[in-house]
């Protein structure tokens, strides 16, 4: 049974940093891709960055790049959110994600399991 558990979600001004993580379990993860999706209100969840599990590259939505910096730690088996220089469309709920893939392909498309989410709230 694969676990998904996020956390470090919180309320920041405009401009600040926050730092998710997500704890995965249940598996080995060396053929999965790892990410991180978000959903703001009234909104359809959109994807945010994701990172080979086997290797490390990684791929980000146009919206964070620059500011956003996905990375993992094989030994926790977490993988981390780095959010820098964050607006108020920021604001969502963030959730982690997983997609087992064979290819080189490394933008999750069909993630198999969801993590729970964390709220991010940017005020101005």
């Amino acid at each position: 049974q694969v676990q998904l558990v996020e956390s470090g979600g919180g309320l920041v001004q405009a401009g600040g940093s926050l730092r998710l993580s997500c704890a995965a379990s249940g598996r080995t993860f060396s053929s999965y891709i790892m990410g991180w999706f978000r959903q703001a209100p009234g909104k359809e969840r959109e994807f945010v960055a994701s990172i080979k599990w086997s290797g490390g590259n990684t791929y980000y939505a146009d919206g964070v790049k620059g500011r956003f910096t996905i990375s993992r730690d094989n030994a926790k088996n977490t993988v981390y959110l780095q959010m820098n220089g964050l607006k108020p469309e920021d604001t969502a709920v963030y959730y982690c994600a997983v997609e087992h893939s064979l290819s080189s392909i490394v933008k999750i498309r069909v993630p198999n399991y969801w993590g729970q989410g964390t709220q991010v709230t940017v005020s101005s």
